[in-house]
């Protein structure tokens, strides 16, 4: 189980979280929804230490740590549990298909280089880019890029993989291709945090989906209670402005 309890951040005077609070069980996909800037991002960042909270506790497992005074050795472990996806690829451009997901395995996780070529290969063949494995990003389309992205994330056997919008950057004839594969990784029984801006993939993968707001979690449930059944006004304002109106029931 991953427990995350009462994390604030804020960039100066801008309080981006709020004592956000959410448990997210073994095996689940948990679906975070809301406006840009209210926070979504920044709360996978602060999970995986890419940004350091201001306060708020992160239990994985039987590890839980101080997301604000975590020392380097806590959060390198940490760092092992999880795994990111992020909206822009972020793929080292000097280094091959390859060589993108044999980095983490080799440098972080001390795999042996040859089964750590062996674990790539076969993450590159689930995503239909086997023959791609020499290719060097600038040489990959956007969606290519990012099942590579996806391929690296799985490939670390993480506790939990975190996607942070991964289909906003991609060209919207790719976006079906990368929500098919991510069902996939779900049905595999990965757990998974994911931010997007797909009410129709939420509703299809989600065992549970959070709303945010100006940095707070303001309501979670089921998909079926979230989509047609928000209580909260400001979910119920969200949605109206997004759904089909035939498909929102308040």
């Amino acid at each position: 189980m991953i427990k995350i309890e009462n994390v604030q951040k804020s960039f100066g005077h801008l309080k981006v979280l709020q004592n956000v609070s959410l448990t997210v069980d073994d095996g689940s996909v948990v679906v975070i929804l809301g406006p840009s800037g209210s926070g979504k991002t920044t709360l996978l960042r602060s999970i995986n230490f890419l940004e350091r909270a201001d306060k708020g506790t992160l239990t994985i497992g039987n590890t839980v740590v101080d997301l604000h005074n975590a020392r380097k050795k806590e959060v390198l472990d940490i760092r092992r549990k999880t795994s990111m996806v992020f909206q822009n690829y972020n793929l080292f451009a000097n280094k091959t298909a390859l060589e993108n997901i044999t980095e983490g395995l080799i440098t972080a996780h001390g795999v042996p280089k040859e089964k750590a070529y062996e674990r790539a290969m076969y993450e590159l063949q689930k995503v239909g880019l086997k023959d791609k494995a020499d290719y060097y990003p600038n040489q990959l389309s956007g969606g290519q890029q990012q099942r590579v992205g996806i391929a690296r994330a799985v490939a670390l056997d993480a506790e939990v993989i975190l996607f942070d919008e991964p289909t906003s950057a991609l060209d919207p004839e790719l976006v079906g291709e990368t929500l098919s594969l991510i069902k996939e990784i779900a049905k595999e029984g990965h757990t998974m945090i994911v931010v997007t801006h797909e009410m129709s993939f939420a509703e299809d993968v989600a065992d549970k989906v959070v709303f945010m707001d100006d940095g707070y979690v303001l309501e979670e449930g089921t998909p079926d209670k979230i989509f047609y059944k928000p209580e909260h006004e400001r979910t119920k304002q969200f949605l109206s402005r997004i759904l089909p109106v035939s498909d929102y029931i308040i």
